[in-house]
């Protein structure tokens, strides 16, 4: 699976859009969320084929900013602080979380900056959780 990057400009129907072009071209998006930054807004999406949804999105003019590995983990939804846990791992290991949103199964999914290293803090995490 992977992270789609995208650009999208911040007015109605950008969205619909995105989501009608990639649905025309059998590629489902398995989580994410898009976030307002002043004239535009930037998606996250989790796809799994980003060469294939990057080039359809290039080919409708839109800007695709990255396709980038995930770290997928799942985190005991009953236990209240996993999140926080679990970053803090990250964040003391020097991983860099670059963006974190869930997937349709409430899996967490994590862009971040050294996949070798966050891969295997997320690996010991499994383990002892």
């Amino acid at each position: 699976m992977y992270d789609l990057e995208v650009r999208l400009k911040n007015q109605p129907g950008s969205l619909a859009r995105l989501g009608e072009i990639l649905g025309k071209n059998g590629i489902s998006l398995e989580g994410g969320g898009v976030f307002t930054l002043g004239k535009d807004s930037i998606g996250h999406f989790l796809v799994e084929d980003g060469n294939k949804a990057q080039s359809v999105l290039e080919k409708e003019e839109i800007e695709v900013l990255g396709i980038h590995p995930v770290l997928i983990q799942k985190l005991k939804q009953e236990v209240p602080g996993q999140l926080g846990l679990f970053c803090k791992k990250m964040g003391e290991a020097g991983v860099n979380i670059l963006a974190q949103y869930s997937d349709h199964y409430n899996q967490l999914i994590l862009v971040v900056d050294n996949m070798e290293l966050g891969l295997k803090i997320s690996d010991e995490w499994k383990k002892r959780n």
